[in-house]
């Protein structure tokens, strides 16, 4: 069965998401949409990906047609065309797309951005794609809570009992957010804790987590710095830490010292000289000389790509709502090798 795939929201992350899917050999895109004509629309055109208008308003489709596009209709159209929508329009409108999918019948997938409440399940794939099966709807949880997972459920599975204490040091905004911008400051996140550590916990709420957040002057990438308290007994190591990371996908461990990547430019421009379309790096990045177990304490930095870690897990997320894959780690696979050879 081939898997119709619709993207609504065609930006940073849908139009990675797009491609991520078409990538895959179970899936297809049956269309993606725009809210008015952009130059995103030049983009999905060149991919060969139907265009379709946000909105059901026979004025703002019938714009599409006098920017030079052509614009199969409106979202209801594209609904009736899919199996599964995987939602990456901007946050806070998700309560009323949600009611439009479930009259549409169709499944659908949100991004982070939107809360758990209102979605009432959330995926990662390393922590609860088994609770995902054959679901209704879900939502992928944030770049950073992903990135939380991809960690610190290994950890959780091997010791069984962990505590975490964080620090989320953020990008400012995304790169291309120029109505945003680098601030010219440190802003601290006066929430304790920061939403990060509870939205880890809907996915694998065996984690006790605590997570405090601070904004800086950078577009390029997210970091953490993490303490875990490990149980007695724990028998780990920090080699043994190490070769459990390098175990599992999604995970890159390198020595800065050895390499001389020491800092988030420099994994970005590691995942340019890759060949990563856009410069991406769907994998969560570890310094392996900035982990270290002292006692019962794990001490480690890793790094985030807030435009891509997200997206290989919306590919496993329709799988496991389509329940095409119960084995969450075959579907990593299914998902990264078509990526990998899509981009080859």
């Amino acid at each position: 069965m081939t898997i119709r795939v619709a993207i609504n929201g065609y930006g940073t992350i849908g139009k990675r998401v797009a491609d991520a899917v078409a990538a895959q050999n179970d899936m297809e895109i049956v269309g993606v949409t725009k809210t008015r004509p952009s130059f995103g629309c030049d983009l999905a055109v060149r991919k060969g990906y139907p265009l379709f208008c946000t909105f059901d308003d026979a004025d703002r489709i019938a714009a599409f047609a006098k920017s030079g596009y052509d614009c199969h209709g409106g979202i209801s159209d594209l609904l009736s065309l899919c199996d599964v929508v995987v939602d990456c329009s901007p946050g806070k409108v998700g309560s009323a797309n949600k009611d439009l999918y479930n009259m549409a019948g169709v499944k659908w997938i949100f991004q982070g951005g939107e809360k758990h409440e209102m979605t009432e399940l959330s995926y990662t794939s390393c922590a609860n794609h088994q609770q995902n099966l054959n679901a209704q709807g879900t939502r992928v949880v944030s770049c950073n809570t992903t990135g939380l997972a991809r960690t610190l459920v290994p950890l959780l599975e091997t010791c069984g009992d962990i505590s975490v204490e964080c620090t989320m040091i953020r990008r400012a905004a995304d790169p291309g957010d120029s109505s945003k911008g680098p601030i010219n400051a440190i802003k601290p996140v006066l929430k304790v804790p920061s939403h990060h550590g509870p939205d880890l916990m809907t996915v694998e709420p065996k984690i006790k987590i605590n997570s405090l957040a601070v904004a800086v002057p950078t577009t390029i990438m997210h970091t953490h710095a993490i303490t875990v308290t490990l149980p007695q007994g724990h028998g780990l190591d920090t080699e043994k830490v190490l070769a459990l990371w390098r175990s599992r996908p999604r995970i890159i461990i390198m020595n800065g010292a050895e390499t001389g990547i020491t800092t988030t430019a420099e994994v970005m421009e590691f995942a340019r000289d890759i060949g990563r379309t856009w410069g991406d790096l769907h994998e969560i990045f570890v310094w392996e000389d900035g982990v270290k177990v002292v006692d019962n304490t794990l001490y480690y930095f890793q790094a985030i790509h807030q435009e891509s870690d997200v997206v290989p897990e919306n590919v496993d997320a329709i799988r496991a709502l389509m329940g095409s894959e119960s084995d969450w780690l075959a579907s990593v696979e299914k998902t990264d090798n078509a990526i990998s050879q899509a981009q080859a």
